[in-house]
């Protein structure tokens, strides 16, 4: 089969590998529809030190039930399935509390024991609580808009929704949005859902404001730094945003956040920080009774919900996809979205 390593920074490859075998009782071998790069696997792309060993990449995924192991129960050979960009038993005490991400089993797709999702099989630790059946769904002939959207539903869109959900987004709500990444707009789509008043995208690339628009942005500002925090705060009367999610991950972006923020009001990080330290004092949250939420998403406590908004139109999540490659040439979508020529990139067999 082939799959996708990293071997350094800028050095993806896809490589004639064994197919994936059975492990555990509770396994699954899953065959790819639809698999995607992700904003995130641009962080080892430009720093990875070279290696001989490469990494396995990918973990947004789609697919078809190939095998199950014996203690598999939830799902079978031929469903149609959603594989969250985490695995979890989705039955520990965190996963039952909603935290699917800190499930006390589970873990991470991209590490040689599990492998990664950018591949022709991949193999499912724990599918009972790792693998979601789409129902009445044939991925052989669905439109590509829905098997997009079904896709999004793996991470980006979630991991919006997520930001979204612990910043307690709701109506009345003025919620200002950093970063017009994919997860940004998705952070826009899912707060519009969730009836925020105004939406306020901060970003400065047309092509994708206008796809936050689109998903229910009521103003865009397209300024960085204290010129980007002035606008908002002009727009806001100089109160600053009840809510702000930070899609990006960069200390630029947080401080940008503790900028805007009303005083007590919540920003909410999902962008994956590429820090380890981070203000918390007089002049970020504490002097404004700021509260800081965030984490990386548990997309399996959401899916439930999601799907059926997405079968029935309501959302259409999967519009981030702005181009879509073959997995043997996954390497140029890498660069595609490094070169910010493509917004998010899906992966075909």
């Amino acid at each position: 089969m082939l799959a996708t390593f990293m071997f350094g920074a800028g050095d993806v490859r896809v490589e004639n590998v064994p197919d994936p075998l059975i492990q555990q009782p509770t396994d699954a071998i899953v065959r790819m529809v639809r698999a995607c790069v992700c904003g995130s696997d641009l962080h080892p792309y430009h720093s990875m030190p070279a290696s001989s060993q490469g990494t396995p990449m990918g973990h947004e995924l789609i697919a078809v039930v190939e095998e199950i192991g014996a203690d598999v129960r939830t799902v079978k050979p031929g469903d149609f399935v959603i594989a969250p960009f985490a695995f979890q038993d989705n039955t520990c005490v965190f996963c039952r509390e909603g935290f699917q991400t800190s499930c006390i089993h589970g873990g991470w797709y991209g590490s040689v024991e599990t492998g990664g999702l950018q591949a022709t099989l991949a193999r499912i630790p724990l599918a009972d609580g790792s693998l979601v059946k789409v129902p009445d769904v044939d991925p052989t002939t669905a439109d590509e808009g829905l098997l997009a959207s079904l896709l999004a539903l793996s991470d980006v869109y979630l991991t919006g929704h997520h930001a979204a959900h612990m910043g307690q987004v709701e109506p009345g709500k003025t919620v200002t949005v950093i970063g017009d990444g994919a997860v940004g707009l998705s952070a826009v789509l899912a707060s519009r859902q969730l009836g925020a008043e105004r939406i306020i995208l901060m970003g400065r690339h047309t092509d994708r404001t206008d796809l936050g628009r689109e998903f229910g942005a009521t103003d865009v500002v397209a300024a960085r730094g204290a010129d980007g925090v002035a606008q908002v705060l002009e727009l806001t009367d100089g109160e600053g945003s009840h809510i702000v999610l930070e899609a990006v991950g960069l200390m630029p972006a947080y401080q940008q956040a503790y900028g805007i923020v009303r005083p007590g009001g919540i920003i909410s990080r999902v962008g994956v920080p590429q820090y380890e330290e981070a203000p918390i004092g007089f002049g970020s949250l504490f002097g404004r009774n700021a509260r800081l939420a965030g984490g990386p998403a548990p997309v399996r406590a959401y899916l439930d919900e999601a799907i059926p908004l997405v079968l029935s139109g309501r959302i259409d999540p999967g519009r981030v996809f702005d181009r879509t490659v073959p997995l043997a040439q996954v390497s140029s979508g890498y660069a595609a979205m490094d070169a910010r020529e493509a917004l998010k990139v899906m992966v075909t067999v």
